[in-house]
């Protein structure tokens, strides 16, 4: 119950003063350039790295990117530059 008031008072908070969601309500934010380069700020950490899937740990639940001859151009506390061939991303809520 308290986490549902606290929800609605972020949004009510984000709606009002016209602030960004994702900073807010504390969302990964994630910028996909074709299938070639994915960029995902406000993360919790890399779980895992293959050239063909990267694991993310989020808020709530992880980030499963999959495709082919990835690499990792950037990582930062917060921020992950993946390149190669993307082929799937998924949400898994944990």
């Amino acid at each position: 119950m308290a986490k549902k008031i606290k929800n609605v008072l972020r949004n009510l908070v984000t709606t009002k003063m016209e602030l960004p969601k994702d900073v807010m309500m504390d969302l990964p934010r994630i910028t996909m350039i074709g299938q070639l380069h994915i960029y995902i700020e406000n993360h919790r950490g890399l779980l895992s790295f293959a050239d063909h899937e990267l694991r993310i740990l989020l808020k709530q639940g992880q980030l499963v990117i999959k495709g082919k001859g990835f690499v990792i151009k950037t990582i930062l506390p917060e921020e992950i530059l993946l390149e190669g061939q993307i082929d799937e991303v998924t949400f898994l809520d944990l």
